[in-house]
C-alpha cells in the first residue's frame, strides 16, 4: 500500500495525541479525572476504577460510552468533569499550523472528545483557524470511533467523497471502518500506551512518527506535481 496524495481533497485529522504529542501529559489529566469520576461514582478505590475505566475504553470505544451503557450517566456531567484541565501544559505550534493551512482541499477534526473541549484545544495549539468544521462525540450521538455510524455520520454531514479523502489518527484501531468506506489512512505512531491496539495492518496505508515533517513533505509532493499545477 502506497498514500497517493494527489488523490486528497479532504483531510480528516484526530485530535488527542494526533495535533499534540502525549509527551505533554494533556491527557494524563484526563486519564486521571475519568479514573476520579468513576470512583465517585462507584464508590471504588483508584485501583478498581482504572480496572473499569480500561475496560470500557477497550470494550466499548471510549470510557463515557461504556459508563453510558452499563450505569445511564448524563454524558454532559461526565465530559465537563474530565474536560476540566489546564490547558497550559500545550505549547502553540506554528510549524503545524502554517502546514495544515497549506494542505489544498478541506480540512476537518473527527474526535471521540467533545467540541468545547476540542475548540480549547485548539486554540491552545494555535490552530484555532486551520479547520473547516469538526464532528465529535455528541455528533456521533455517542457512538464514537470505532463504530461505523462515527464515521457515515462524517461523511454525510460534510458531503465529501471517501475515495477523496485521507483519515490520520493516533489509534489504529480507529483505522479499518475509514479504510472500509474507501478513505486512504495514516497511523500517526506516537508510542502511546494503546496506540497500537487491535492495529490492522491491511487497513494502514502509511505509518508515520512526525506529523508535522509528514506534511512538510505532503506539500512538497504536491507542489512539484504536475496535476496539481
Amino acid at each position: 500500500m502506497a498514500f497517493d496524495p494527489t488523490r486528497v481533497d479532504c483531510w480528516i485529522f484526530d485530535l488527542d495525541y494526533t495535533l499534540y504529542p502525549p509527551a505533554c501529559g494533556l491527557f494524563g489529566q484526563i486519564d486521571q479525572r475519568m479514573g476520579q469520576f468513576i470512583a465517585d461514582l462507584l464508590g471504588c478505590d483508584a485501583t478498581e476504577a482504572r480496572r473499569i475505566q480500561k475496560m470500557y475504553f477497550h470494550d466499548h470505544g471510549t470510557t463515557l460510552a461504556g459508563l453510558m451503557h452499563y450505569h445511564a450517566i448524563d454524558p454532559r456531567e461526565f465530559l465537563d468533569f474530565v474536560h476540566d484541565v489546564d490547558m497550559s501544559v500545550l505549547a502553540e505550534a506554528p510549524r503545524l499550523a502554517e502546514r495544515i493551512k497549506a494542505l489544498p482541499g478541506r480540512r476537518l477534526i473527527f474526535t471521540n472528545g467533545d467540541q468545547p473541549y476540542a475548540e480549547r484545544v485548539l486554540a491552545a495549539l494555535g490552530l484555532e483557524d486551520c479547520f473547516e468544521g469538526m464532528w465529535d462525540v455528541i455528533a456521533m450521538d455517542y457512538k464514537p470511533k470505532p463504530e461505523p455510524s462515527a464515521y457515515h455520520g462524517l461523511i454525510a454531514a460534510f458531503g465529501f467523497e471517501p475515495e477523496r479523502a485521507v483519515f490520520i489518527e493516533d489509534s489504529a484501531r480507529n483505522l479499518p471502518p475509514a479504510k472500509a468506506l474507501g478513505m486512504q489512512t495514516v497511523w500517526l505512531d506516537c508510542a502511546s500506551e494503546w496506540g497500537d491496539r487491535a492495529k490492522d495492518d491491511a487497513a494502514i496505508d502509511l505509518v508515520i512518527d512526525d506529523l508535522p515533517q509528514w506534511l512538510e513533505l505532503v506539500c512538497a509532493e504536491l507542489a512539484g506535481s504536475p496535476s496539481l499545477g
